[in-house]
């Protein structure tokens, strides 16, 4: 096929994707087609005010058959192997679960906007298995270390039928609160030999996280490693105890030796057990659907807003006597407030 033919041939599929209807799309999902999922997840994504209508009315469509999947945020400095974990540690999910879907969040490109790091490429063995999803997504703008839209693509991989979910965040420090809020088990990896442990993170984060894992426990640097654990834990009970009465872990582990790697899953699923039996997982969904409605209203006002010519046009004035030293960043956001106040008083 030469490329004028290959060319032509993909924009028509391009087009029989993007032209296919919400009732089309979630009765493809729940049918497992996985052209129909990406087709979704690349819908829910876009800006495009007619496509976020197609997108909301395919939600609701698909809502009362997600919810049935443990959700997984992992997240850790850059170089700590991520990407490394969480093909061992996918392939140890797989051997007690049925569907796996990987949600990773890159860093975004300046130039492009698009994905940095391609984690298909990263994780090579486990893209290649029937039963697994994975969905690499530029962050973006976000400050949590997630995409925007991740919380749809979530519910939409749960409407396909995959049992677990991990959302890979971008490991950008304390601003990634935000998986927390959109999973039920939090997962920080975390390296040792790399000066103080304890100054590696910040203390927030390591608040909110169900179980610390130190990575590439192998060769040198199994002692480390060790002593590592041995910190964390005694930082762990300086912490609030949990409300739903669980204690978080502490181990080391290899990806290269797989090391670990079931018991991190048993602690996976041993949470889930613990929470369930005391009525606190249901209670964290119930938070985590309440998070989700607070940031899409907050989300949808700011798209109507920056959708108005005429703030557009006000933002561009201020923006402009910020830029030539008129007025401090503060006063001008301060005035532009006012103008948006007065005009809808």
């Amino acid at each position: 096929m030469d490329q004028d033919k290959l060319d032509s041939w993909l924009e028509k599929r391009k087009l029989r994707r993007l032209n296919r209807s919400a009732e089309q799309l979630a009765e493809g999902i729940l049918n497992k087609d996985r052209d129909a999922l990406s087709t979704a997840i690349t819908l829910v994504e876009s800006t495009r005010r007619e496509d976020r209508k197609i997108a909301d009315e395919l939600m609701s469509r698909v809502l009362p058959h997600a919810g049935n999947s443990i959700r997984i945020g992992i997240t850790g400095v850059p170089g700590v192997g991520k990407s490394t974990f969480i093909e061992a540690f996918g392939k140890e999910v797989l051997r007690h679960r049925n569907g796996l879907a990987v949600l990773a969040i890159d860093p975004t490109s300046g130039v492009s906007g698009g994905s940095i790091l391609g984690d298909k490429t990263r994780m090579d063995e486990l893209s290649r298995l029937e039963n697994v999803f994975i969905r690499p997504t530029a962050a973006g703008k976000s400050l949590g270390g997630v995409a925007e839209h991740t919380r749809e693509a979530i519910i939409l991989c749960e409407a396909f039928g995959f049992e677990v979910i991990l959302v890979e965040t971008v490991g950008v420090g304390q601003s990634e609160t935000m998986v927390h809020a959109m999973t039920d088990f939090f997962l920080l990896l975390m390296l040792a030999g790399a000066g103080d442990e304890l100054q590696g993170i910040k203390r927030g984060i390591m608040e909110l996280a169900d179980c610390i894992a130190i990575t590439k426990s192998d060769g040198d640097n199994v002692r480390s490693a060790r002593n590592a654990v041995r910190a964390y834990k005694n930082a762990i009970h300086l912490f609030p105890p949990d409300p739903g009465g669980w204690i978080p872990r502490v181990m080391d582990c290899s990806a290269y030796e797989h090391k670990n790697i079931d018991v991190l899953w048993e602690t996976v699923d041993s949470y889930r057990n613990t929470l369930s039996v005391n009525g606190w997982f249901e209670k964290q969904r119930v938070r985590q659907n309440e998070y989700w409605f607070t940031e899409s209203v907050r989300n949808k006002f700011l798209d109507d807003l920056y959708s108005d010519l005429s703030f557009r046009e006000a933002f561009a004035h201020y923006r402009d006597k910020v830029r030539a030293q008129e007025i401090t960043s503060f006063g001008a956001a301060e005035e532009l407030f006012r103008k948006i106040k007065s005009t809808n008083a």
